[in-house]
């Protein structure tokens, strides 16, 4: 009986295993990988295939393939190229969070990536839950499964595998809008543009939430999540300020009740183990008559700022490099970092849109760097982790917009999100 109950444990053991490891070849025939044909579409029963499309998809189009994983992060290499054609392709992970940018590979030839893409779903170790929103309902960020997109102008994988990994820091991202995996296009944040930068050896897990606050993200129990999962060597990036202004009453205010929070998050976070890091608000584009940008944040940069030096935590101050990032750029140019299109621009826009506080891809891409140079500022150990390819920014001195490429992703929606 007790050689029964060990090989039992053991089989169990081998089944979870074989579950969080996948290797898939595409449109090919392959002895040690899941063959992937055309028709291969997601069921819930087979746990992978192609996801979101139709089927058999277009040529050339965009299309994504989901994996049924565990919560956790996950090593992905991705094998780019087609034997039959020249390809283009850019990779992005559960909601638009970029990896992979616009590789060109001719006929015949191939190349090879790894990253770390950090998937979860709603539920916490103690039997309760994150608090998600009715849209979060429908988000890729919140299910079951590890989504994978290939974009570009001839996006083409040869083969793809994902495989547990357990051993890498996870640098949790804690914030509002601008900070979000933003689903749908046009709209972007620097939060899934940050992970463009960083090869295999960490994880960006981006738990922030348009319009969320530093006291709706713990009373949602979004804090609570990480807090269950933090190990030692974590980071935990912290970036509120623009709804916590809009708080009225009794004990709210930037230093009682916002700093109260930063503190608490602080303390839970560090008695796991983990490093925290406070990002100063982003500025919005909000120009006086001289062509410089108005503080619309009130105390809130400040406060932070007084809590970091009490508490002893390092800051990004990403207020100060968007500031000087709008200004370079100038009053009219620098509607090509935010959501500024004119009617029609998009499918079911029927009218401008004109949102000053919230980033297009161009925006949050230029905003994921701001971050990077302050982590460099900091000295941060996690930085062994830029890609090779990471070249120096200045905020004075912003990419030529355009020089920028993003092929939109099949998701579209006008509406605005949460925040301002």
């Amino acid at each position: 009986m007790k050689r029964i109950f060990i090989s039992a444990i053991i089989l169990c053991t081998m089944i979870q295993a074989q579950a969080q490891s996948f290797n898939f070849a595409f449109g090919q025939k392959s002895k040690t990988a899941t063959n992937i044909t055309a028709a291969d579409s997601f069921s819930v029963e087979k746990g992978y295939g192609y996801d979101f499309i139709n089927i058999p998809r277009k040529a050339a189009a965009p299309f994504y393939f989901s994996v049924n994983v565990p919560d956790g992060n996950y090593k992905v290499t991705v094998r780019l190229g087609s034997k039959k054609a020249k390809a283009s392709t850019s990779v992005r992970a559960e909601s638009r969070r970029l990896f992979v940018e616009n590789v060109a590979t001719k006929k015949g030839e191939f190349k090879e990536f790894s990253f770390v893409v950090n998937k979860r779903d709603t539920k916490i170790s103690d039997g309760s839950v994150v608090k998600i929103k009715p849209r979060e309902k429908n988000k890729l960020n919140w299910d079951d499964k590890l989504t994978i997109e290939f974009n570009g102008d001839a996006p083409a994988v040869s083969e793809m595998k994902i495989e547990r990994i357990d051993n890498v820091p996870t640098v949790y991202l804690i914030g509002n809008s601008t900070v979000v995996d933003q689903d749908f296009e046009p709209w972007a944040s620097w939060g899934q543009m940050i992970t463009r930068w960083f090869d295999d050896g960490i994880s960006f897990a981006n738990y922030a939430e348009s319009g969320e606050r530093a006291s709706s993200f713990i009373g949602a129990n979004r804090f609570k999540k990480i807090h269950s999962l933090l190990k030692k060597g974590d980071y935990v990036f912290i970036e509120f300020g623009h709804n916590d202004q809009k708080e009225k009453g009794p004990g709210k205010g930037a230093y009682y009740n916002f700093s109260t929070h930063l503190k608490e998050m602080t303390d839970m976070a560090r008695a796991k183990g983990a490093t925290v890091i406070f990002v100063t608000p982003t500025q919005r584009r909000s120009f006086d008559k001289n062509g410089k940008i108005k503080e619309t944040h009130g105390d809130y940069p400040d406060a932070m700022r007084a809590v970091a030096k009490r508490e002893n935590v390092q800051v990004i101050e990403l207020h100060d490099m968007t500031r000087t990032f709008y200004e370079t750029m100038g009053v009219e140019n620098s509607k090509k970092a935010f959501v500024h299109y004119k009617k029609g621009s998009f499918p079911g826009m029927d009218k401008d849109m004109e949102d000053n506080t919230h980033f297009n891809p161009y925006g949050a891409y230029e905003l994921a760097k701001c971050i990077i140079e302050g982590m460099k500022q900091l000295n941060l150990p996690l930085l062994k982790n830029l890609r090779e390819d990471y070249k120096p920014f200045n905020p004075a001195q912003p990419d030529d917009v355009s020089t920028f490429k993003w092929n939109n992703s099949p998701f579209i929606d006008v509406q605005k999100p949460d925040g301002n």
